[in-house]
């Protein structure tokens, strides 16, 4: 792990200073910070995912949750370095959005009706307000689940399940508000009501897929390999699966509403999504992140490897960086596609410091919740 850490921030930190020597002789600044938007997004969804998915699991004590417990609490400390990762699209929002361009709002009747919502200040101490509250959730989730690990008391239990429940609605709340503000309003004049779902959906399937990817390649190591069991192998599989056939079924009730709409200030999103080059990413999309996992993940001998399922779970964790691709990225280069090395730049070396933080974070605790209920008096879970 200790080697991992190390290559993983080298090569974060390398990619990252040639994306940045990149960015000061590139001939356009706009698609540089549209880049690294791309990789803030992808990566702040991997903690927030974390996070939902960890108060979730203390709700439901689900017995998957022994399993991947630990990777969801290290990922929801990384919300600080995530934070930090924030500050250059505050500082370049002029040139990321059109609403923060004075002399396009004076021109425009729709960006002067919303200047209320969208303007500078506002949307910076909203940024604020979100990750205040989001490491705060994080701060007192990971607080009491190491004074489990240290007496065990029947009231940390209870603790974690009251602060989880509202938790969830105020991550629900406070992630689908976020989603407007840094990705829908690239493009103010379009709006979708299921946009916030979609993007909740997708962060909670990036977290599951990193997240069960990382504990099936210490699936044959202790102590993970003492609690992994075929059952619980198949409840994570079962759980990838669902949300898989959420993200379809919300991607596709948006594009039919819109397109039977037909109304010009909505279907203008699509119609320069499905043209040229963004048709192929479409149907890409259409193919591996949606009709391949979930005929595969329909086979329940699949679910209870955990070779295959691991493998199913980084494939989709790769895959949503191609989602975020296709919803960003058009934002500004309309069609013909608009490829930049870039976009694959800037999630990378922003992954390679993310994920040593994370392993940096995963070596403090025992892989395993200690004194958890459910490894207590449980029977085998064949």
């Amino acid at each position: 792990m200790d080697r991992v850490q190390v290559l993983s921030l080298v090569v974060g930190l390398a990619v990252s200073a040639a994306f940045s020597i990149g960015a000061l002789y590139a001939p356009d600044p706009e698609r540089f910070l549209r880049s690294y938007l791309l990789a803030f997004l992808f990566w702040v969804g991997v903690a927030l995912g974390c996070t939902g998915l960890l108060m979730l699991q203390h709700l439901v004590a689900g017995g998957w949750g022994l399993i991947i417990r630990r990777l969801l609490e290290s990922g929801t400390r990384t919300l600080t370095l995530m934070a930090l990762f924030s500050l250059p699209i505050l500082f370049g929002l002029p040139r990321l959005y059109i609403w923060a361009r004075p002399e396009a709002v004076s021109a425009d009747p729709l960006l002067q009706h919303k200047a209320l919502y969208l303007n500078m200040p506002f949307f910076i101490g909203r940024t604020i307000f979100y990750f205040s509250v989001w490491m705060l959730f994080a701060w007192f989730l990971n607080r009491w689940s190491a004074e489990q690990d240290r007496n065990g008391s029947p009231d940390v239990v209870r603790r974690l399940r009251a602060l989880s429940a509202p938790g969830l609605v105020v991550y629900v709340l406070t992630a689908t508000f976020a989603s407007f503000d840094w990705a829908m309003s690239l493009e103010p004049h379009w709006f979708s009501t299921a946009y916030g779902a979609l993007f909740l959906v997708g962060q909670v399937l990036s977290a599951l897929g990193f997240t069960i990817a990382v504990a099936m390649v210490l699936a044959d190591r202790e102590p993970i390999a003492g609690v992994i069991t075929r059952k619980r192998l198949n409840d994570l599989g079962n759980l990838l699966l669902a949300f898989v056939m959420l993200w379809a079924y919300i991607s596709f009730s948006q594009f039919l509403i819109i397109w039977a709409g037909n109304l010009p200030e909505e279907i203008t999103w699509y119609a320069h999504r499905l043209k040229g080059g963004w048709a192929v990413v479409a149907v890409v999309l259409l193919l591996f992140h949606f009709a391949i996992p979930f005929l595969i993940l329909l086979s329940r001998g699949v679910k209870r490897k955990a070779r295959t399922l691991g493998i199913v779970a980084a494939a989709l964790f790769v895959i949503r960086l191609l989602d975020l691709f296709w919803t960003v990225v058009p934002a500004e280069s309309k069609v013909p596609a608009n490829f930049s090395w870039m976009d694959a730049a800037a999630p990378v070396g922003m992954g390679g410091i993310w994920l040593a933080v994370f392993l940096w974070q995963l070596k403090n605790r025992p892989l395993i919740p200690l004194n958890d209920p459910l490894l207590q008096g449980e029977a085998s879970h064949e």
